[in-house]
């Protein structure tokens, strides 16, 4: 199941596990994170076990049984490691044979050799958009990091300026571009036209990539100089490696997975019809999780046996990939725990309720009902299902260009400032080596400048639709 049918159920699923006010939950709210980023940046406690505290604290103050309050925790620990935890464990493996082959040395050795210095932000931010098109975000996390640390290292760039760029291209796909999952469910919740909204989602969404990957990471870099650091980047092949996989053949190797899994969502788009056989063969080939293990065992031949690898030092490159990702899954799992009990003592529901008597314009409603609700619950595809069910009544009377901006302006406000709450503020955080702080300072930011740029030029397609 990908990670999107697990959120999709879980917020389906969640039912209330407390009845307590507004006033309430939102303090409750509050004081979960506080405490999850006092326990990280004071008392410099595990991530993973601040934020299991923190999912039992936040029970606590919203009166929430215990009993519940750890029920609702392991399911969203659970959901999210079975979303993404294969994902992310497969793509490890992936990086590893991709590092240790050569095959990325050569990739990072071309694009040094063919991209000038100032150019280079640029060259990661297409990389990203492209590879990160079909993608869900995690894979294109885990397909990108090897390319973007080890540009970052031999080129000697602030991994700010590689690595903002590389993350704002994934994000905005994530958001604004269908067949992306999240802008899918909005448009037909809300009955847009998919060509429609796409063609207007890349309108959005090439300016808004543009500001808050390359400009943005020029300040980025600044703020958090870091470089990349050194346990997660794969180190150069031993020097008995004789040989090497050529440039097409590795790169056509890491874009398997999303050739595939763009053949998937095209064919969903045009057969449309789940008893169809090619559909059938298409949807299984594109999920993540068979793209991903397909792309592993091509890369073993054109990768692995390609640098003359034997069996034994496969087995023992698939074995080392592995240990440096475990605190990664324990991290994100423990997110997706604080969403689930985010979720379930109601909080999305005060969000919706207090929002039905807002007096604003349908686009920027749309886009406030997603930032509340990505804000309190972490999760962008919920607050992009929960908006779009909420203002789909408002689609009646609108245009086929309306319609379809009302489904941007939910995916923009879906990316709204992603802080503690959200499994892929730790996915960043630990792949990059940074503080909460600095996590903070640059990719939450980064995405608040994805979320506001992007209502912005929806709003300004209005006036002209």
């Amino acid at each position: 199941m990908t990670s999107l049918s697990v959120e999709i159920l879980a917020a389906d699923a969640a039912e209330p596990i407390t009845s307590a006010g507004n006033a309430q939950l939102g303090i409750a709210v509050l004081a979960g994170i506080a405490v999850i980023v006092l326990l990280i940046t004071k008392f410099k406690l595990h991530a993973f076990l601040a934020l299991t505290i923190g999912s039992l604290a936040l029970g606590a103050f919203a009166g929430a049984p215990l009993a519940d309050t750890i029920k609702s925790f392991s399911t969203g620990l659970g959901n999210t490691v079975a979303g993404v935890g294969v994902l992310i464990a497969l793509g490890a493996i992936l990086g590893k044979l991709l590092a240790d082959s050569g095959g990325a040395d050569q990739i990072v050795d071309t694009i040094l050799a063919k991209t000038g210095k100032r150019a280079m932000p640029w060259a990661m931010v297409l990389i990203a958009s492209v590879i990160g098109l079909p993608l869900f975000f995690e894979v294109g996390i885990v397909l990108l990091i090897p390319v973007v640390l080890m540009v970052a290292k031999r080129g000697n760039y602030s991994l700010m300026r590689i690595g903002i760029p590389a993350l704002a291209g994934l994000s905005v796909m994530h958001g604004l571009i269908p067949p992306h999952p999240g802008p899918l469910v909005a448009i037909d919740a809300v009955g847009a036209n998919l060509g429609v909204t796409l063609a207007l989602g890349l309108v959005v969404a090439i300016p808004t990539v543009i500001i808050a990957g390359p400009v943005f990471s020029r300040y980025a870099a600044r703020w958090v100089d870091i470089q990349a650091p050194e346990k997660m980047i794969p180190a150069r092949p031993s020097e008995d490696l004789e040989k090497r996989p050529g440039f097409g053949v590795t790169v056509a190797t890491i874009l398997l997975p999303v050739v595939l899994m763009l053949i998937k969502a095209l064919v969903d788009i045009v057969v449309d019809d789940p008893e169809n056989g090619v559909q059938k063969v298409t949807d299984v080939i594109g999920s993540p999780l068979i793209a991903l293990l397909a792309a592993v065992m091509v890369a073993m031949f054109t990768l692995g046996r390609a640098a003359g690898f034997t069996k034994e030092r496969l087995s023992s490159t698939v074995e080392k990939s592995l240990a440096p990702i475990a605190g990664v899954l324990l991290i994100v799992g423990a997110g997706g725990g604080f969403k689930q009990t985010l979720i379930d003592i109601g909080v999305g529901q005060m969000i919706l309720d207090l929002s039905k008597n807002w007096s604003i314009p349908a686009l920027l409603l749309a886009w406030l009902i997603a930032v509340a609700i990505r804000l309190a619950t972490g999760s962008a595809t919920v607050a992009t299902i929960s908006a779009a069910g909420l203002v789909a009544p408002l689609a009646e009377g609108m245009s086929t260009g309306e319609v379809s901006l009302l489904v941007l302006a939910i995916g923009a406000g879906s990316l709204f400032f992603s802080h503690v709450n959200d499994a892929g503020f730790w996915l960043v955080k630990e792949y990059f080596g940074m503080t909460v702080g600095q996590t903070v300072k640059t990719w939450s930011v980064m995405e608040t400048i994805i979320s506001v740029v992007g209502i912005v030029f929806v709003l300004l397609l209005s006036l002209v639709l």
